[in-house]
């Protein structure tokens, strides 16, 4: 005799039914929508804002997508407190999966907020230096 199969609850079946009705490129954007969601929660739960103020240089990649871009970003920009960005990276990556923004517009967008939050955190560090 077979062990029962384990049911899911409620919500993780909604969630697989919708997502089984979704084409290809949809069922894509909504992974990429929740490793961005899962990547935030282990962002805002674990890291804290890194001591050395210079960015790393990390290259972008030809092909990236939005969730590779924040992870680049973030590593790039250790230095900046995850939740100032939380709002409009949140933003740019909704604006991507559910309004359909390409994602090397969303990208650019990103490295622009990234920078633009680097600039105000050296700024503030050079006027606290001063």
């Amino acid at each position: 005799m077979l062990p029962p199969k384990p049911t899911l609850p409620p919500d993780q079946q909604r969630l697989l039914r919708l997502f089984r009705q979704l084409g290809a490129a949809e069922q894509r954007s909504l992974l990429d929508f929740a490793e961005f969601l899962a990547m935030r929660e282990a962002q805002q739960a674990t890291q804290a804002p890194a001591a050395d103020p210079r960015p790393a240089n990390i290259p972008r990649p030809p092909s990236e997508s939005v969730v590779a871009a924040i992870r680049r970003l973030s590593k790039t920009f250790p230095m900046l407190d995850r939740e100032a960005l939380l709002h409009e990276t949140s933003a740019l990556m909704t604006a991507h999966v559910m309004q359909g923004r390409p994602a090397a517009d969303v990208i650019d967008e990103l490295e622009a907020v990234f920078r633009r939050h680097y600039r105000q955190v050296k700024s503030t560090a050079d006027q606290q230096t001063t």
